[in-house]
């Protein structure tokens, strides 16, 4: 009777709970700054932008203005080759050498006024913006370290080679990172993430249900902003990327449509990988229930 007196003591039962929990740990802080973890900065393969859009980004009016260049110069070419070949300047329908002249004469018009059109029609510039909010670094304290590492290794590639500025995630309704900039509340402290209202969301629900991956390319226009408070404000693009069945990767962006198609690709391995090395450490680790 005296020792099952004290395995029931060592081993209490939670009404509610499929199985016995484990003896309560010692309290640790929920969470722990990342700042404190010693780590070495990823040095391995980053994906790169295409050098053409670089080049044509960078030199966009010498780009629109090349239709009216080629344009004039196949114009001039064609004039000095009627003048030269003793051509009568009156076209003759009968002539090969008038019907292709005249060809010719159309095509370069035409490159003419499509680089006059290029000129006069400009897009909307858009420019990255500063995100407006608090630098953080919060992972869960009782991550191994291996975890930590592997979340560290996704932040610091996708930051570099992306327009990512905040990167939120949830495994099994728990906030296990939010690194990047954050909503600052009134005292300067980042904006906490309420998992479980989080993952109830219509935006959450809408991409567990689909198992794919969800682009938010002009956050401003979406209804759905509401339930993601813990990005900075002015937040342009969000990508919401599934982790499995029940868990989800969130990426705050800088730029209005600036992940990329090969970025949205790139952001789609990450987090496979991320929902392997998770779902081999934290496969155990019980969802949090809020009261």
């Amino acid at each position: 009777m005296e020792a099952g007196r004290i395995l029931h003591i060592g081993m209490p039962w939670t009404p509610g709970c499929p199985h016995p929990l484990p003896p309560p740990l010692p309290k640790f802080p929920r969470f722990i700054r990342a700042s404190s973890i010693q780590r070495e900065s990823y040095k391995g393969p980053k994906p790169s932008r295409g050098w053409i859009a670089d080049w044509v980004s960078k030199n966009d009016d010498a780009v629109r203005s090349l239709p009216i260049y080629v344009g004039g110069a196949s114009l001039l070419a064609v004039l000095f080759n009627r003048a030269v070949s003793g051509i009568a300047p009156v076209a003759d329908a009968s002539s090969s050498q008038s019907r292709a002249d005249l060809l010719t004469l159309g095509l370069a018009v035409t490159n003419i006024l499509t680089g006059l059109v290029w000129l006069s029609i400009r897009p909307k510039s858009i420019t990255p913006v500063d995100p407006q909010g608090v630098e953080c670094q919060v992972i869960y304290c009782h991550l191994p370290e291996s975890v930590v590492s592997e979340i560290f290794w996704a932040w610091e590639s996708l930051s570099a080679v992306t327009c990512c500025r905040s990167l939120v995630i949830v495994y099994n309704c728990q906030c296990i990172a939010q690194i990047g900039v954050a909503a600052k509340l009134r005292n300067d402290e980042p904006f906490a993430v309420d998992a479980a209202k989080l993952m109830q969301g219509s935006l959450c629900q809408g991409v567990l249900k689909s198992g794919a991956q969800s682009y938010l390319a002009n956050l401003s226009l979406y209804p759905g902003r509401s339930e993601l408070p813990f990005l900075p404000s002015n937040t342009q693009a969000v990508i919401l990327q599934p982790l499995g069945d029940s868990s989800i990767a969130i990426l705050g962006g800088d730029t209005i449509r600036g992940f990329t198609t090969s970025d949205q690709a790139w952001i789609t391995y990450v987090g496979e990988k991320l929902d392997a090395t998770l779902s081999k450490y934290l496969s155990n680790m019980p969802s949090v229930v809020q009261e």
